[in-house]
């Protein structure tokens, strides 16, 4: 069997879930280097991994390169992505930069793995909401065609990067802290001391502890956030339909790891609950968990860890012939970053 020289390009939350996914699904590793920005060495899971500084000689004999999630003009993949190719790598980019480049492949392998052979040398991921969204609704759109989605997606403190989660955990500390006196069980005061608030904790727009809010990247045309623009344009480039509507809200929640999302779509042609929860229990990568009479269906707590994208509260509308409402639970940093990015390596070994 074939060995592949990888690279993987940061260390942060995404970078050390690629680590793992290369270990824990026995990729076929050649030789592996680990890039950030400086050199150092880090533990994970019991095993110590040498970082070295990026450069650009750094991609020499390197196959696939994957580049956890820095953007923009001074990120990690623009600065460095097309030194890579030019020395022979497959670039595999988490970020955003090159999503919507017209030659460049935007790419969940249970959807359309077909496109990775479109490669000119980068292939992107798609954000992290968008993937487990376009997982779960993809089986539907096959059998049944979907015209219209409203997505609202709660999303973790993680999904943006270890600082938020740290400022999470801090708020929380910080509250808990407090004297009891004055306050009440339904909380006279929650909020978290300035301190907190306007320190170098602060990745996040508000407070999360105790909240949650509206406002997941910034604020762009018609009112919607640079995230929820990403949810409607990739989805549509993935599936290669610009004619679906599609309309999204994006809240941070106060949960450590795993988007949730409300998604409500209009399908072509009448799609029962039932047989839809048949087609997704077959769907690759999805798990149906449904049973709500019990109080059984995905939540973020039972889905962090895990590979799969959750279903649930599969239901028509009563109002609407052809509308019908999913629940859909995924760990952001596994299936909507890093294993996303494993499978695409694991597709290009299969295909070479």
């Amino acid at each position: 069997m074939k060995k592949w020289n990888v690279a993987v390009v940061g260390v942060g939350a995404v970078g050390i879930q690629m680590l793992r996914c290369l270990k824990r699904r026995k990729f076929p590793l050649g030789e592996l280097r680990v890039f950030a920005r400086s050199a150092r060495d880090i533990e994970v899971d019991g095993q110590i991994y040498s970082v070295k500084a990026i450069s650009p000689e750094g991609f020499e004999g390197i196959d696939i390169a994957l580049f956890a999630g820095t953007e923009g003009e001074k990120g990690a993949a623009v600065t460095f992505a097309s030194e890579a190719i030019r020395r022979g790598a497959v670039v595999i980019d988490n970020g955003a930069d090159f999503r919507m480049k017209k030659n460049v492949p935007l790419v969940i392998p249970e959807v359309n793995a077909g496109d990775i052979k479109k490669h000119k040398g980068i292939i992107a991921n798609p954000n992290c909401s968008t993937i487990q969204m376009v997982v779960a609704a993809y089986p539907i759109y096959k059998k049944f065609g979907i015209k219209r989605m409203v997505v609202s997606s709660y999303q973790a403190a993680s999904g943006a990067g270890r600082q938020a989660v740290a400022q999470l955990f801090s708020e929380l500390r910080t509250i808990m802290k407090k004297p009891a006196s004055g306050q009440t069980e339904f909380g006279t005061d929650i909020k978290a001391s300035s301190c907190v608030r306007d320190s170098a904790l602060k990745a996040l727009p508000r407070q999360l502890a105790f909240n949650v809010f509206p406002h997941i990247g910034s604020f762009q045309e018609a009112g919607y956030t640079t995230e929820e623009w990403k949810t409607i344009r990739e989805t549509r480039k993935i599936l290669h339909n610009n004619r679906i509507k599609i309309s999204a809200t994006c809240v941070r929640v106060a949960v450590r790891t795993g988007h949730s999302q409300a998604i409500y779509m209009e399908t072509n042609k009448r799609a029962d609950a039932l047989k839809v929860k048949q087609i997704l229990s077959r769907a690759k990568g999805v798990k149906v968990v449904d049973e709500p009479q019990r109080s059984i269906y995905p939540v973020p707590l039972d889905c962090e860890g895990r590979d799969e994208v959750f279903v649930g509260r599969i239901r028509n509308d009563p109002f609407i012939n052809k509308g019908l409402w999913l629940w859909v639970v995924s760990d952001n940093l596994l299936k909507g970053a890093a294993l996303n990015a494993i499978q695409i390596a694991e597709f290009l070994t299969l295909k070479s």
